[in-house]
C-alpha cells in the first residue's frame, strides 16, 4: 500500500499483511504487536477447537480462556485445515497476499515440512518468514518439545530466581515466551525495512532458549570474566548492595541504592549514620562483599516502621523505593491511568473487554486497540471471499471435516 493509500493514524505498519500459523503464547505475541502496530493480521487456525490457548482456564471470558484474550487482539480468524488439499490451497491464495508469515510448527513435522521456507520463498521471493521454536533450528536440542517453564529451567532463569536457601522458581511472568516474542518483533520490523531496500524477503529464526542466553546480559559477563557459577540471591542484585524487597513492620518493599551519594541519603534517613563509616561497608564493592552482615543490620532497622511510612522518608529524600504493588494496585494506580495503559475493546459475546495496550507511543499516542480478539473463525467467510473464493466454495471448505491435524505437541 503507498503511502498516500494508509488511512490517517492506521499505525506504521499499515499496508503489511501478516499470517498467523503459530498458536500458544510466543508467535501470537508477535503477531499481536504487528497487529496494534496496524498490520493487518489473520490468525488461522484448526477447525478443530483453534489454538489451544483458547481452552487454557479457567478464568474464561466469553467462549474462550483469558489466557488467549491476552495476545490475539486486533486479528482476523479463519479457520482451515493446513493439511487438506483444499485448506493448502487457501493457505497459499492467503500467503500470496502476505509481507510476513509466523510460525512456531515442530521442527521436523509435517507441517514445518509442508510450509518450510525452502517452499514458500520459491514462490513468494519477497515474504518474511519467522520461525519460532523451542531451542534453535540446530544442535542436539533441536527436536525438543518444550513450554515457557521449560525452556526458564534450561536456559537459567530458574537458576537465578528464588531465595538462596529455597528451590528454583520460575519468573512469574513466561520470560521465555515473551522474551522470544519480542525479539521476534525485533527481527520482523527490521527484515521489512531491509526488504524495503533490497526487495528480498528472508527466513528469520528465533527460539525461546536463545532469547533467555540474550536477556542473561551482566549475569553471562559476570561469568565469562569469573568462571564462578552465581548463586540465587532472591530479590537481591548481584553487583549492587543494598538493593532487594526489606521487610518493613507491615509487609515488604524495595530500595534500590545505585551509587554513593544515594547510599548515604538511605543511611541518613533511616537513622544509622554509623554504617557508611563501617569499613564492611564503605564502598559498593564492599557492601557486595558483606552483603548478609549489612542486609542483617538494615532489617533490623527497617523492620521499626511500616511500609508507607519508609517509602514517604525515603522518597522524600530521593532514595529509588516503593512499596510491592499488586496487579490491582497497580491497574487503579493513576500512573496507570494517566498513561493510558488499559484500554477497552467491544468483544462480541463479552461486550466492553480490558487489555493492556501497547507500551510504545507514536507522536504521543499509543496505537488504537480496534478489535477484540476474535471468536474461532470469525473472519472466515469474510477473509476467503477476499481471496477469490464464491459463496460456494467458502460453504464447501468450511464444512471440510477437520479430522487430519498435526500431531499433538507442547508449545514450539
Amino acid at each position: 500500500m503507498s503511502e498516500s493509500t494508509v488511512p490517517p493514524g492506521a499505525g506504521p505498519l499499515a499496508g503489511i499483511r501478516v499470517v498467523d500459523l503459530s498458536k500458544i503464547l510466543a508467535g501470537p505475541y508477535v503477531t499481536m504487536s504487528l497487529a496494534d502496530l496496524g498490520a493487518d493480521v489473520v490468525k488461522v487456525e484448526h477447525p478443530d477447537g483453534g489454538d489451544p490457548t483458547r481452552s487454557w482456564g479457567p478464568p474464561f471470558n466469553g467462549p474462550d480462556a483469558t489466557y488467549y484474550l491476552s495476545a490475539n487482539r486486533n486479528k482476523r480468524s479463519v479457520v482451515l485445515d493446513l493439511k487438506s488439499a483444499d485448506g493448502h490451497e487457501a493457505v497459499h491464495r492467503l500467503i500470496s497476499t502476505a509481507d510476513v508469515v509466523v510460525e512456531n510448527f515442530r521442527p521436523g513435522s509435517s507441517l514445518h515440512e509442508l510450509y518450510s521456507y525452502e517452499r514458500l520463498s520459491e514462490q513468494y521471493p519477497e515474504l518474511v518468514v519467522l520461525h519460532i521454536s523451542a531451542f534453535g533450528d540446530a544442535g542436539p536440542m533441536r527436536l525438543e518439545p518444550g513450554y515457557d517453564m521449560v525452556a526458564q529451567a534450561a536456559a537459567g532463569l530458574m537458576s537465578l530466581t528464588g531465595e538462596p536457601d529455597g528451590p528454583p522458581l520460575k519468573a512469574g511472568y513466561a520470560m521465555a515466551d515473551l522474551s522470544a516474542a519480542l525479539f521476534g518483533v525485533i527481527g520482523v520490523n527490521a527484515a521489512l525495512v531491509e526488504r524495503a531496500r533490497t526487495g528480498r524477503g528472508q527466513y528469520l529464526t528465533t527460539s525461546l532458549y536463545e532469547s533467555q542466553l540474550a536477556l542473561h546480559v551482566s549475569w553471562a559477563t559476570g561469568y565469562f570474566a569469573t568462571r564462578e557459577r552465581p548463586r540465587r540471591l532472591g530479590s537481591g542484585h548481584p553487583n549492587l548492595v543494598p538493593y532487594q524487597a526489606y521487610p518493613a513492620s507491615d509487609g515488604n518493599f524495595v530500595i534500590a541504592v545505585g551509587n554513593q551519594d544515594l547510599w548515604r541519603r538511605l543511611c541518613v534517613t533511616i537513622g544509622r549514620e554509623d554504617l557508611p563509616a563501617d569499613p564492611r561497608f564503605i564502598t559498593n564493592a564492599d557492601r557486595v562483599t558483606h552483603r548478609d552482615a549489612l542486609n542483617a543490620e538494615l532489617e533490623v532497622t527497617l523492620r521499626e516502621r511500616t511500609v508507607e511510612q519508609w517509602c514517604t522518608l525515603l522518597g522524600q529524600a530521593g532514595v529509588p523505593v516503593t512499596p510491592i504493588r499488586s496487579l490491582d494496585e497497580i491497574y487503579a494506580s493513576e500512573q496507570t491511568q494517566v498513561l493510558g495503559m488499559i484500554g477497552t475493546v467491544d468483544h462480541p459475546a463479552v461486550g466492553e473487554l480490558e487489555q493492556i495496550r501497547f507500551p510504545v507511543t507514536f507522536r504521543g499516542e499509543r496505537p488504537e486497540l480496534r478489535t477484540a480478539p476474535p471468536v474461532l473463525g470469525e473472519h472466515s467467510r469474510e477473509v476467503l471471499s477476499e481471496l477469490g473464493y464464491d459463496d460456494a466454495e467458502v460453504d464447501r471448505l468450511l464444512a471440510a471435516p477437520g479430522d487430519l491435524r498435526e500431531e499433538a505437541r507442547p508449545h514450539q
